[in-house]
């Protein structure tokens, strides 16, 4: 008697090895899909990381950059101090003549705000988003330079003269000792500007980066002026109606 058997299909040959290369094949798939969502998830957030911390960085930077054109024109008028001082000793007949230009002119100043030196300093999130140590010490240090900078010099100068009464004679003006607080400026500027080249090495910021972020800022700066032009303009129509109001009901009154 012959006896037949039925082989499952399942277990046929080729269809076990089929079916482990579909179970492989959707598990290949699926971890690709994950990796995609998960990896494309981590470079936009990495990218966005990045750009703010771009962002922090150009903010900083430009505020150093403006910060020292300051302080230079401030080392500069020291300097032209020095040099009326200089030409008085050298002529004393010409005291009445140029003792007022140093008060005129040649009192040195620094102009700058302290908003980004407030945000950056302020905020440890900012820190942790620029990731650099060196470079945040740096800028601190560039900061307190900058402060100290206007009280030892700008307002040191300023209070001097005061009370120095500094143009009421020849000897007033020729003891002052302007060559001391040039050279103090002078040393206080140079390692300013040493602090602000090691940032811009150190972040890869380069003069061209600086130029294009000014401009960018000018131009905001600019359209924020226009807007508010645009407002008083507006302003201004609004009052001439009015005005215009009050005079037809004034009118009406005497009618």
């Amino acid at each position: 008697m012959n006896i037949k058997l039925h082989t499952p299909k399942s277990l046929k040959m080729g269809s076990g090895m089929n079916s482990l290369k579909q179970f492989l094949l959707s598990i290949v798939a699926t971890s690709v899909s994950i990796a995609l969502t998960f990896g494309t998830a981590a470079i936009l957030d990495n990218n966005k990381k990045q750009s703010e911390k771009r962002e922090i960085v150009m903010m900083v930077m430009y505020d150093m950059y403006n910060s020292l054109k300051s302080i230079e024109k401030a080392d500069s008028t020291i300097q032209q101090a020095m040099d009326v001082q200089r030409q008085i000793a050298e002529d004393t007949t010409k005291f009445e003549q140029l003792r007022y230009q140093i008060l005129a002119r040649l009192v040195p100043r620094t102009e700058y705000t302290e908003t980004t030196e407030r945000i950056f300093s302020s905020s440890i999130e900012t820190i942790n988003t620029v990731g650099n140590v060196l470079f945040t010490e740096n800028v601190a240090e560039f900061y307190q330079m900058r402060k100290r900078y206007k009280t030892s010099i700008c307002d040191s100068i300023a209070n001097d003269i005061v009370h120095s009464q500094l143009f009421h004679s020849l000897k007033n003006l020729l003891n002052f000792e302007y060559s001391f607080h040039a050279i103090v400026s002078s040393g206080m500027l140079k390692e300013m500007q040493l602090k602000y080249a090691q940032c811009k090495q150190m972040m890869e910021v380069t003069d061209a980066d600086i130029d294009a972020y000014r401009e960018q800022r000018e131009q905001i700066d600019k359209s924020m002026m226009d807007d508010d032009a645009s407002g008083d303009s507006l302003e201004n129509r609004f009052l001439q109606i009015q005005e215009t109001i009050e005079e037809a009901k004034a009118k009406l009154k005497l009618e």
